[in-house]
């Protein structure tokens, strides 16, 4: 921001930042060499739209050298992967325990699941018409 005051990157940025930040990095130095796996947790924090679809294509673009796993919130980014796991987690015992299951989605799930990213709990015709759209855009 323009009335920031300059100082160290892991001072002044957010987490959200300093995770597009690598990002951009990663995707110029790719070529270099990397890590055989990257993992980007919810590296699509704070953005929406245009932004969240640029992230969703530096990432498939650098998915093309290694393997990238993203965990995201943002149908953009989510509609570009090569593979799509559904993560959910489940109260156990009146709330004392959380049971985490995940599973790999197939193409109809896949355009529900994206669905409902855009639509929220109500999944309408519009939604799965602009997953589809999201979806062959990706492709």
């Amino acid at each position: 921001m323009p009335w920031t005051r300059a100082g160290p990157l892991m001072k002044v940025a957010s987490g959200g930042e300093l995770s597009r930040f690598l990002l951009a990095l990663k995707v110029v130095l790719s070529d270099k060499g990397s890590a055989p796996t990257l993992v980007f947790d919810e590296i699509d924090t704070g953005v929406g739209g245009a932004v969240a679809d640029a992230i969703g294509a530096r990432l498939a673009r650098l998915a093309g050298k290694v393997q990238v796993m993203a965990v995201t919130h943002a149908p953009q980014v989510a509609a570009r992967a090569d593979q799509h796991l559904l993560i959910s987690k489940d109260a156990l015992d009146k709330g004392k325990r959380v049971a985490t299951s995940v599973n790999t989605l197939a193409a109809d799930p896949r355009r529900e699941e994206i669905a409902r990213m855009l639509a929220g709990a109500e999944i309408t015709a519009e939604a799965r018409a602009a997953a589809d759209r999201l979806l062959k855009g990706a492709a």
